[in-house]
């Protein structure tokens, strides 16, 4: 679990490219700035930790780039103690981002492989989310909602239903939206029955899957 100088200076010119891309949001960068990201991947692609690119983790899944991890980070304007919903744990990079900015994380992963690994990682990297758990992301987590934001990081042919339903009023959800290459698009709550949405051009992610593996 080595995080040397080097790493740090790569993860400045990181936090550097990110800022040309137009990521403004400065607690996002710090967080990026601060967040080990190579010991979040298999150690045969720790040189390239810091590469603006997505690496598979296993069980057929991908840690997503840093500067997609950055956009949907921003999209949701997170403040200090606001409850995050993450559907989509995987390698739990997204979740250290979001645990750095203060947010109470509550993370579901439909792969038990993907859970057990970052359920162990999580904590030696003393980043401790509200809530760690195995379970299927299209349900939600009705009984911890409502969530100031809902942050989905796999492609979804739709939004599913009950998570639109957990989201406070006010409250933000961020969805890559599409079958095989998505549109970034982020819905406001803005009352019992309306949702305002944006969308914010095309990216890539692994399939959002119903039930767990």
């Amino acid at each position: 679990m080595r995080d040397t100088e080097k790493h740090q200076g790569l993860r400045n010119q990181l936090v550097k490219l990110l800022s040309e891309k137009g990521i403004t949001d400065k607690n996002v960068l710090e967080a990026i700035k601060k967040i080990p990201r190579h010991l979040f991947l298999d150690s045969g692609f720790e040189q390239y930790a810091y590469q603006d690119k997505a690496f598979p983790i296993g069980a057929g899944q991908t840690i997503s780039q840093p500067y997609t991890v950055a956009f949907q980070s921003q999209l949701l304007e997170v403040k200090k103690e606001d409850k995050v919903l993450e559907i989509g744990t995987g390698s739990g990079y997204q979740t250290a981002v979001l645990c750095t900015m203060g947010a109470k994380v509550y993370s579901v992963e439909r792969q038990n492989e993907l859970f057990k690994t970052t359920s162990l990682l999580l904590p030696k990297l003393n980043i401790r989310p509200k809530l760690l758990t195995f379970g299927d992301g299209y349900k939600g987590l009705p009984n911890y909602a409502p969530f100031d934001s809902i942050i989905v990081t796999a492609g979804a042919p739709i939004i599913p239903k009950p998570l639109m339903a957990q989201l406070k009023i006010g409250g933000r959800l961020v969805i890559p939206l599409g079958e095989k290459e998505q549109i970034m698009t982020l819905l406001i709550r803005k009352n019992e029955t309306q949702f305002e949405k944006h969308e914010f051009g095309g990216f890539r992610f692994v399939p959002l899957l119903e039930d767990k593996n």
